[in-house]
C-alpha cells in the first residue's frame, strides 16, 4: 500500500511540476484560473509531498523491497553529494557568483540531492522516489535550456554574497545531517 501511495504522490507532485514547462497549457491554466492557478499548483504539490511522505514512510515501515546492496563507500559519496546539493539550494535564494554559474541551482541542487540518495539506498521504493526526482530534475533542465531560459545570470560585485550562501550552506547541511535526517527520517545520515 505505501509503494501505491507514494507513486500517486510522485505523479501529482511531479506532474504538477511538468505540466508548468508546457507554456502554451500553463498559459491558458493562468489566462483561465487568474491567481487561481498558483492556489491550485500549490494545493496539488502540497497534496502529492504529503502523499509521497507518508507513502514512503509505510512503504519504510511495512514493505521494505531491497532490490541491491550499495557498497559501504557509497555513503560517503552521498554524504559530499549532499553538501554540494544544500549549498546549492541555498544559493537558489541568494544572488552570487554561485548562482550565476549554475543557473538553475535549485535544479542541480535537487539532482546531486537524488543522486546521492540513490547511490547510498538500493531499495525499491528509494529507487522509485529519488529516481523519479533525478529524473524529472534532468527533465526540467533541459526544457529551461530548450525554452531559452538562462537563470540567473547577474552576479553581485564581490564574493560576501558567496561566502554566506557556502557557510550557511554548511550549517543547514549539518543540521540536516545531524538533528533533521536521525529525528525526521529516522536514519543517520552520518556514522552508520
Amino acid at each position: 500500500m505505501g509503494l501505491s501511495i507514494l507513486i500517486l504522490g510522485l505523479i501529482l507532485f511531479l506532474g504538477a511540476h511538468v505540466f508548468v514547462t508546457f507554456r502554451a497549457p500553463r498559459g491558458r491554466a493562468i489566462a483561465k484560473l487568474g491567481n487561481g492557478y498558483r492556489a491550485l499548483f500549490s494545493v496539488v504539490s502540497l497534496l502529492g509531498l504529503v502523499l509521497i511522505t507518508y507513502g514512503f514512510g509505510e512503504y519504510r515501515a511495512l514493505g521494505w523491497i531491497d532490490v541491491w546492496s550499495p557498497p559501504a563507500f557509497t555513503r560517503h559519496i552521498a554524504a559530499l553529494l549532499m553538501l554540494f546539493a544544500v549549498i546549492l539550494l541555498t544559493a537558489t535564494y541568494i544572488p552570487s557568483h554561485i548562482r550565476a554559474k549554475t543557473k538553475h541551482p535549485m535544479l542541480a541542487g535537487v539532482k546531486a540531492w537524488a543522486l546521492a540518495h540513490l547511490l547510498a539506498n538500493g531499495d525499491l521504493g528509494s529507487i522509485l522516489l529519488f529516481g523519479s526526482f533525478l529524473a524529472w530534475g534532468v527533465y526540467a533542465r533541459i526544457a529551461a535550456k530548450r525554452r531559452g531560459d538562462n537563470g540567473a545570470s547577474n552576479s553581485p560585485a564581490g564574493w560576501g554574497n558567496d561566502i554566506m550562501v557556502v557557510l550557511l550552506g554548511i550549517v543547514i547541511y549539518l543540521a540536516l545531517g545531524f538533528a533533521f535526517h536521525p529525528a525526521v527520517i529516522g536514519v543517520p545520515a552520518f556514522g552508520r
